[in-house]
């Protein structure tokens, strides 16, 4: 386990006539992911981007991409993300009824598995997937809008999801969406966070870089 956690600056709170400049400031202060957000306005109610956009991100930067799948039948469009660039595809098991199948599908295109839960889902749903993936997102708010308020019970979950893991012997990551700011952020690392997903913490701060330095200045302390 890394002595510090990932940072995944969300490019939904970012500029969006700007996100080339916004991906080198981030690669610049040290991000470790950026994390991009894919909306159908079906299986959530917005629509962002898809892969000519995440295959242009590609082009703009060295940082590896983590796309994160928020619509309905991720399963059809593995191929294109896998094409575009994606470095980790992370699917939701609301919208996927054949899991093992894509997610096999993802490793297979050389993409890192993840798998994502919006707050009311049960992690008992994950039993029967979690060898088979490299991680576990799990929604602190429900998904669709950036700027939405952390739901405190995720610490609950974080922390569950991480015996979880260490009771199984399983090396997955642990990421968490939604409402991640410098406040909570030392929390959500000791409940057992290994990934850090911040949009508007980062990008609506005056100097998003200095934010994103103090993100992944957070140590473990367990």
């Amino acid at each position: 386990m890394a002595e510090h956690p990932l940072i995944a600056p969300s490019i939904l709170s970012a500029d969006f006539a700007r996100l080339g400049n916004d991906l080198e400031r981030m690669a610049r202060a040290g991000a470790s992911l950026i994390h991009v957000d894919v909306m159908d306005g079906v299986f959530v109610p917005n629509i962002t981007i898809g892969p000519p956009v995440v295959r242009a991100l590609k082009q703009s930067t060295e940082v590896p991409l983590d796309v994160h799948l928020m619509i309905v039948h991720p399963q059809n469009f593995i191929d294109a993300f896998a094409d575009a660039g994606t470095s980790w595809l992370t699917v939701h098991v609301e919208a996927e009824s054949h899991l093992h199948r894509c997610l096999d599908h993802i490793r297979k295109r050389g993409m890192k598995a993840g798998v994502s839960l919006n707050p009311g889902t049960a992690l008992s749903v994950l039993d029967g997937c979690l060898p088979y993936v490299d991680l576990v997102l799990l929604m602190s708010v429900n998904p669709g809008f950036g700027g939405q308020s952390f739901i405190p019970e995720s610490m609950d979950r974080i922390r569950e999801l991480a015996e979880r893991r260490a009771g199984h012997g399983l090396d997955f990551l642990i990421s968490v969406d939604g409402g991640v700011n410098l406040d909570n952020a030392p929390d959500l690392v000791r409940c057992g966070a290994d990934v850090l997903v911040a949009g508007n913490a980062i990008f609506g701060s005056t100097h998003p870089e200095d934010t994103l330095r103090q993100f992944m200045s957070i140590r473990r302390t367990l």
